[in-house]
């Protein structure tokens, strides 16, 4: 519950944090009034050539010492005159023999002082438009204190760049995370993509504030943003949906992709409406992931709800350049917050594989110094000592050569499939002494470079040598084999015996031990089989490459 609390006060702390002083998508009314809204471009000139004649009244100016500031959004190449005086210009207008050097979408210019008094004023543009001249897009003037409107780009920068360096460190670190995982997550590389695409998103976004971008490349820009949200779109209710374990996700992905590119067809060149809408479905689809997740009650699924309205309340009230990063950043900090859950749960599960562990090996020690098979490995000792002293040392020596492989192997997790052989060879030695009963040992295509857990065919021998009728005549023979295929290695061992009408398939604790110790080396990458055949006993161990 704790957690749930410092959640909702981190994300109020962000909220206030992002509040603006100084809202720069409008003109300060005290400064301006416009008689004309903003104008496309009254007349187009020889084919190409624009004049604009834009009225504004400068009603009053609070602080005279800063100088007055006209900013300028419009498409071409143009000279600008205040009251018929040029205060600048931008790009180079075409004239005969020369080219047009398109200039800027944004422009700013100081206004003279002695020309800067409150009333009536007439911003005049004259100007050449070479290309893009189908969009005849409008001309929007805004007044304002020139170092205002310096120092607001700088102040929207310093925010962003702050904001695109923490995910481009996010996305370096969990592509390093992926890459040198030996379990490699599909949702560790999602969400190092994602900050990447988002990082790339922030920098797209405000370029113009870096590069000067002829107004020819205008729509590249936002059509980069575009792709970017797109991308970004799909890929993060693909994480949720992943990370919450959800149902049918091919299906569930297939139909949001298609609601995605139907999006983008309809609202075709309209690039803010597209990047808005686009961003509109992945909050919905990411909503009903997380809801769905919060009513089946999976861990953090309620804690993603709430950053989810957390985001449209940021979006609702903020304007759409800011809202939308912050809100895309809150869903990321949801993201990171499921990463965070999901890791805790790897670490409790390889502290639980670490007991399990230490379990396994006392399990191991115990096998071969169990009171029964002690008792009765001795007893068999004195009567080879009493009958046949020679035979008897052959016996000791085997049983000590069982023990030093069992003592070397037990704290091991793997140990090479010779030295497991060696161990089932040792403790064949020592049953035949016991049982007085002839056991062969075959092996076929063993790999000698292969690992494997420790003692777990040396249990499936002991399994066969207690289930196993004994033979009038010959021998219990058992049959080591290897194959590797493409995706997969298999051991297989045949027990050539009669067995015993009272064996159970399911192998009691032995079995339990092997699955145990299949389970703490591969994962769920593994497969045991055991069952009786014609020719006697049959078990079968596949180990699946990693995915």
């Amino acid at each position: 519950m704790y957690r749930f609390a410092f959640f909702i006060t981190f994300l109020l702390l962000l909220f206030t944090s992002c509040k603006q002083d100084v809202d720069y998508s409008e003109s300060d009314p005290t400064y301006w009034i416009g008689n004309g809204a903003p104008q496309n471009h009254p007349g187009i000139l020889n084919g190409s050539a624009f004049k604009a004649r834009i009225p504004v009244t400068l009603l009053k100016r609070d602080d005279k010492s800063e100088p007055l500031g006209l900013q300028i959004n419009g498409f071409g190449a143009f000279k600008v005159y205040w009251d018929g005086v040029l205060v600048g210009k931008n790009g180079q207008l075409a004239q005969s023999g020369k080219a047009e050097v398109p200039g800027t979408e944004t422009t700013y210019y100081q206004i003279p002082e002695k020309l800067a008094n409150k009333g009536q004023h007439i911003v005049t543009l004259i100007g050449t438009q070479a290309e893009l001249g189908e969009e005849q897009r409008g001309i929007d003037v805004k007044l304002e204190s020139y170092l205002r409107l310096l120092r607001a780009p700088l102040i929207i920068m310093s925010f962003m760049n702050l904001m695109a360096g923490a995910f481009l460190i996010a996305a370096i670190y969990y592509f390093f995370l992926y890459i040198n995982s030996s379990n490699r997550q599909i949702t560790v590389l999602l969400f190092g993509i994602i900050c990447l695409l988002f990082f790339s998103l922030v920098i797209i976004e405000y370029l113009k504030f870096y590069v000067d971008i002829p107004y020819t490349k205008f729509y590249v820009r936002l059509e980069l943003v575009g792709w970017l949200t797109f991308a970004i779109s799909i890929l993060v209710p693909w994480y949720f949906m992943l990370q919450f374990g959800f149902q049918k996700k091919r299906l569930y992905l297939f139909l949001f992709l298609v609601i995605l590119i139907t999006i983008y067809i309809i609202n075709y060149n309209h690039y803010d409406i597209t990047a808005i809408r686009i961003s509109y479905a992945m909050w919905i689809a990411s909503m009903l992931i997380a809801v769905n997740a919060a009513f089946r009650k999976v861990k953090g699924g309620l804690i993603v709800v709430v950053g989810l309205v957390a985001s449209a309340i940021v979006n609702y009230f903020m304007v759409y350049d800011f809202g939308l990063f912050i809100s895309f950043t809150i869903i990321v900090l949801c993201m990171l917050y499921l990463h965070t859950i999901k890791a805790k749960a790897i670490e409790e599960a390889h502290n639980a594989s670490l007991l399990l562990s230490s379990r396994l090996q006392l399990e191991l020690i115990k096998k071969n110094i169990q009171p029964h098979f002690m008792r009765n490995t001795l007893t068999s000792l004195i009567d080879w000592v009493e009958e046949s002293p020679q035979q008897g040392v052959v016996f000791i020596q085997a049983l000590a050569d069982e023990f030093d492989i069992m003592n070397s192997i037990s704290e091991d997790t793997l140990i090479p499939i010779r030295q497991e052989i060696e161990l089932c060879r040792k403790h064949l030695e020592v049953m035949s002494f016991r049982k007085e009963v002839c056991y062969n040992w075959e092996e076929k295509g063993v790999d000698e470079n292969e690992n494997i857990p420790p003692a777990i065919i040396h249990t499936i021998i002991e399994n066969g040598i207690t289930h196993s009728l004994r033979p009038e005549k010959g021998c219990i023979n058992f049959c080591l084999s290897f194959v590797r295929e493409e995706h997969y290695k298999q051991y297989t061992l045949l027990t050539l015996a009669q067995n015993r009408k009272s064996k159970k398939e399911n192998g009691g604790t032995g079995f339990k031990y092997i699955k145990a110790r299949l389970n703490e080396s591969y994962g769920s990458n593994w497969s045991f089989d055991s069952v009786a055949v014609e020719e006697g006993w049959l078990t079968t161990i596949k180990i699946f490459d990693k995915k």
